[in-house]
């Protein structure tokens, strides 16, 4: 009787673009925070909270996935818009596995025309029906139905991702499905992004905790300054200006606050997430530019990164 071979080969590397759609408000920033690990998008109640595309960068020791979480898709008003829906755009084009996050209430995309280049797409979709913790059997059974018509050829998982319920399957399912492929990243890598990012995204964030109405939509943050420093008594400061731009004084006024109470607040809760994300002591100092017009300037946008997806 032959003995049985035996192999010791190495399964193949895999590796691919794992890019996050879906409307507005559905929990892709959570989602995407959720897989990776790590803090890299903003999460806010409020819609459109996220205007960049993001990329998270996972590895294992045969696998990397990145990931991008994207801007709630819709349609475009204003120019910031149009170049958020641009990312989007993008993201569809170069996705190895698609993720698109919907809820139990959700019957269709905020936006007819992504949907319908999803349905002619031929790459692997995942269909997540986020957010069940808040809802019934019933309504989801009806669901993963609803959209198998829409999408029949989407692999539909219920999930939550701000309890973590399905992750790890989820995870699995997409390691299985990746190309196979050297890294793009180094391993050690997390995001693509540089820190003067993530420092304009958590003082946004800031914003769209405290400010209400249109306050947040017509905000818009940048950093001129990100030093190195050192205290009084030689431990490690970093020195952080940036600028608010808003497109109206009396939005101004808002943000700065009676006494000067918002403004000070503002820096003050982006300092604490900063010195926690950063891991080493933050000065920072916001002043606020009123420019009208900054949402509809191309020219404008592209300095602020949102036409070069």
């Amino acid at each position: 009787m032959c003995p049985v071979p035996t192999t010791n080969a190495t399964p193949p590397h895999r590796s691919g673009f794992v890019n996050i759609i879906g409307s507005p408000n559905v929990g892709k920033s959570t989602l995407m925070n959720r897989l990776v690990g790590e803090r890299l998008s903003i999460i806010n109640a409020k819609a459109q909270t996220t205007r960049h595309r993001i990329m998270g960068i996972v590895s294992g020791e045969n696998w990397q996935i990145v990931y991008s979480d994207t801007p709630g898709v819709l349609d475009p008003a204003y120019k910031l818009q149009e170049g958020m829906m641009k990312f989007v755009r993008t993201a569809l084009r170069d996705a190895d596995v698609l993720l698109i996050v919907t809820t139990p209430e959700e019957q269709t995309l905020a936006h007819p025309e992504t949907l319908d280049k999803v349905q002619r797409m031929d790459i692997p979709v995942l269909l997540l029906i986020n957010k069940i913790d808040l809802s019934d059997q019933v309504t989801v059974a009806n669901q993963i139905a609803h959209w198998k018509t829409l999408i029949p050829r989407a692999e539909i998982q219920p999930i939550s991702a701000l309890h973590g319920f399905n992750i790890e399957h989820l995870l699995d399912r997409i390691i299985s499905i990746l190309p196979e492929s050297p890294a793009f990243f180094p391993k050690d890598e997390m995001t693509d992004k540089p820190m003067r990012f993530f420092v304009s995204e958590i003082v946004r964030e800031k914003i769209l905790t405290h400010c209400k109405q249109e306050v947040p939509y017509s905000s818009e943050v940048t950093v001129e300054g990100f030093k190195k420093d050192k205290t009084k008594d030689g431990r490690p400061l970093r020195r952080i200006n940036a600028t608010i731009l808003v497109a109206r004084e009396s939005q101004k006024a808002i943000l700065i606050g009676t006494g000067g109470r918002m403004i000070k607040r503002l820096a003050t809760d982006a300092r604490k997430d900063l010195e926690n994300f950063l891991q080493e002591k933050v000065f920072l100092e916001l002043r606020i530019k009123v420019d009208k017009d900054w949402r509809n300037d191309e020219r404008k946008l592209k300095q602020y990164g949102y036409f070069d997806g």
